[in-house]
């Protein structure tokens, strides 16, 4: 029996050009090889599973083959033989997690000094550079700065941005992407032929979303099911071994959002908890569902959509049922849901509920509707207007009687106020006089400091519907500016009139209103306090401390 290799060690890429996904790095490595422009030092930095260390090896045995093959190690000759068993004594690589003290590196000082054994380069592969400590890239700092010729460091990093400046400037860097589904879905298939194992191209969609972007996510996957499924693999298999919420169910909800079945929505969750599926995934799951179909609606095509033919076709039906402030309306509500369900003692009843709200939300109104709404809504109160100008003139239309529901008619319920725009009463100046004490003495009721400042001011009277009050600073004007539609429901309140309040600033009167207010209290002086402070006097016996 043969000993089992795993995919990703079992395929690993030995040339430059079977490196998946990262022909940018590749096409460079090739050229630098060709023009002899090697660099004392590499930085591959990347997600995770991407080719990283792997394009470091190709690397190591390109600059060492004794047969080199169009700038290709010909992965035959006894150097290539050995760096690829890992048995060389010239290409070391270094795991940065385990050996990221002080100490590894000075000893690595030392060893950079002597000459390789047999190959022409000795390399130094440092995989997961950025966990050395600061003492170690120290350390390092200088022999990186200044190398024999016959070394030639590589470093990997998936976290860039811990790698302190001084090193990254002194390497030659290089950016690996993360490998599409499209890639994936082809290294996948390739192997599973060389393999000889039937699997069909929805598992493999599957897989490859599965493994994010990582090659060697996708492959250790891929490993899984197999095992599990043996040489015929089908869709609904990997989705029984990886635990993955099937399809249908988001297709389902949608259906019930469509159709505002709130109990359906509870018993999707309850299917979901049985199958033992997890609730973050879920959401993640519904979240991408959701984006297809804004897709689909949004560009009128499913080319931006992985899945197979089959649900492309079903995201286009699906996309003609929502707009798409609906699902942007529902994305952010499951992104919301997402986030809460982390930190929730009961992730699964904040999932019902959420579920239960986003099927009884109504829909959202387009924009366009909403503006077409309110110009007919000005429409009407414009023909309000006209009529009510009409009333008051004396004139009435030809022709019978029009209805008009803005138009306030005569069996209004005597004593109510009169709407604004209507044929109301004019206030006569000397009305306004005779009752301002009143209407101070109900200000000071509900806002206390604006009584006061009042109390400074003094009418001018009305015309064409403006109160104006005059006030002897700013201070009084803008206290009363900011209360004005307060001050005009106070007036309508008393006199049933509807005024607009304006203020006028006339420092005479200042002298006017000390002479008047009311004598201080025995032993106490009350010049220049604030009004408010007055007030607290005069309504509540304040006393200073």
């Amino acid at each position: 029996m043969s000993e089992y290799i795993a995919t990703a060690r079992k395929w690993r890429p030995m040339k430059f050009e079977e490196v998946v996904g990262q022909g940018h790095v590749t096409a460079t490595l090739r050229n630098a090889l060709a023009t002899k422009r090697l660099t004392h030092a590499y930085l591959f930095s990347g997600p995770r599973g991407v080719g990283k260390t792997t394009a470091a090896r190709i690397l190591a045995k390109a600059v060492n083959c004794l047969h080199p093959k169009d700038d290709n190690p010909d992965n035959e000759c006894e150097i290539c033989r050995e760096i690829t068993d890992g048995r060389s004594f010239d290409v070391l690589e270094i795991d940065g997690a385990s050996n990221r003290g002080v100490e590894e590196i000075r000893n690595l000082r030392e060893s950079v000094r002597y000459p390789p054994t047999v190959g022409k380069y000795k390399v130094y592969i440092i995989d997961e550079v950025h966990m050395l400590t600061k003492e170690a890239f120290n350390a390092l700092l200088k022999t990186l700065e200044e190398p024999p010729s016959h070394v030639l460091f590589i470093f990997a990093t998936t976290e860039l941005h811990k790698v302190p400046a001084t090193i990254v400037s002194r390497c030659q860097r290089f950016a690996f992407r993360r490998i599409s589904v499209g890639e994936i879905i082809d290294n996948l298939r390739t192997i599973a032929g060389l393999e000889d194992l039937k699997i069909e191209d929805d598992a493999l969609l599957l897989i490859a979303k599965k493994g994010d972007g990582s090659l060697r996510d996708a492959q250790s996957m891929f490993d899984q099911v197999v095992a599990l499924c043996g040489r015929n693999i089908t869709y609904p298999q990997i989705a029984e071994a990886l635990n993955i919420v099937d399809e249908e169910m988001y297709f389902r909800l949608t259906d019930l959002i469509k159709a505002n079945d709130a109990k359906g929505g509870l018993a999707l969750v309850e299917e979901l908890m049985n199958s033992g599926h997890d609730i973050r995934e879920f959401l993640a799951g519904l979240l991408e569902h959701l984006r297809n179909i804004m897709i689909a609606k949004e560009t009128g095509s499913t080319d931006l959509i992985e899945a197979s033919d089959l649900y492309k076709k079903r995201y286009a039906e699906e996309a003609k049922a929502f707009s798409v402030a609906d699902l942007l309306r529902l994305q952010r509500f499951v992104g919301g849901t997402e986030a809460a369900t982390r930190w929730s003692a009961q992730p699964r009843f904040r999932l019902e509920a959420d579920i239960v709200q986003m099927i009884s939300m109504a829909s959202a109104a387009e924009v366009a509707e909403l503006i077409h709404r309110v110009d007919e809504l000005k429409a009407k109160l414009g023909e309000q207007r006209r009529e009510n100008t009409n009333a008051t003139s004396g004139y009435t239309p030809p022709g019978p009687n029009r209805a008009n529901p803005f138009r306030q008619t005569a069996t209004a319920q005597e004593g109510s106020p009169p709407q604004l725009g209507s044929a109301a009463r004019e206030v006569s100046d000397a009305e306004i006089n005779a009752r301002w004490s009143e209407i101070l003495s109900e200000v000071r009721k509900q806002r206390i400091s604006l009584g006061s400042i009042l109390e400074s001011t003094k009418p001018l009277g009305v015309q064409g519907g403006v109160l104006r009050l005059a006030c002897a600073n700013e201070f009084q004007a803008s206290s009363i500016r900011r209360h004005k539609e307060f001050l005009a429901e106070i007036v309508h309140k008393l006199l049933s009139v509807r005024v607009r309040v304006e203020v006028e600033i006339r420092p005479d009167l200042s002298a006017a209103s000390s002479s008047n207010e009311n004598p201080d209290p025995p032993g106490q002086s009350t010049e220049g306090e604030h009004p408010v402070i007055k007030a607290m006097r005069r309504e509540l016996g304040a006393e200073p401390l």
